[in-house]
């Protein structure tokens, strides 16, 4: 049995992502990390420090040494800190949460733009050089959403973000959702956008799984139009 460990910096990422792996990956043995303090001291510094990067390795180290076959972040907002654990432990398959929705998103948005909608706003200037044309991302917060969702008021996040992604711009083809903890929205915005709307945990659960076996990924999975 494979084992992945999934390393959390939001408690609200774990449902989503293990719902994801149960739907599309159940053989996989998961293990799951949460420090939810990261995105605190984020958000309290504005920026990655060397003491955030350096608590990721000792995260990436405590899970390879515990047997993890891959390991798979769900806190979007941490890019460079997840490269240098995949450095430290490389061959071990190490993945952002967005890599693979990232490659989907591009190819579904043709000649239109992305928006790239989140409510931890950390996760947007961290995410956008991960694109490969970043002028072609529309960078969206959705203000207010993360605290209701966190106070557990689901039902107003979802609002909050359907709310934000219909005043998008037309000529935006496709919305994705940066974090683990809005792919609960996407039902919420997909009968009101008019556009492909992408989430990341289905995309990460093949993404990872892809790399571990060697297969190629199903481009149009992952997504609701």
């Amino acid at each position: 049995m494979t084992a992945i460990t999934l390393i959390h910096a939001l408690e609200a990422s774990i449902a989503p992502i293990n719902a994801a792996f149960a739907e599309h990956w159940p053989q996989a043995r998961l293990a799951n990390l949460l420090d939810d303090s990261l995105s605190r001291d984020l958000a309290e510094a504005g920026a990655l420090t060397d003491a955030i990067v350096a608590r990721f390795r000792t995260l990436g180290r405590y899970a390879a040494g515990a047997g993890a076959d891959g390991i798979l972040f769900t806190c979007s907002a941490f890019g460079p800190a997840i490269d240098a654990v995949a450095a430290d432990l490389a061959p071990l398959p190490v993945h952002k949460p967005n890599t693979a929705m990232i490659a989907r998103a591009v190819a579904a948005a043709g000649a239109g733009r992305i928006a790239l909608l989140a409510s931890f706003a950390p996760t947007l200037p961290s995410m956008l050089p991960e694109f490969p044309d970043p002028d072609r991302v529309l960078p969206v917060h959705c203000p207010g959403a993360l605290d209701a969702l966190q106070s557990g008021d689901a039902a107003r996040h979802d609002a909050i973000v359907a709310a934000v992604a219909a005043t998008l711009p037309e000529d935006c083809s496709v919305v994705a959702l940066a974090q683990f903890s809005l792919a609960r929205a996407a039902a919420a915005i997909a009968p009101h956008a008019g556009r492909t709307v992408l989430t990341t945990p289905q995309c990460a659960v093949e993404g990872i799984r892809a790399a571990i076996f060697h297969e190629a990924c199903v481009e149009n999975r992952g997504a609701i139009r």
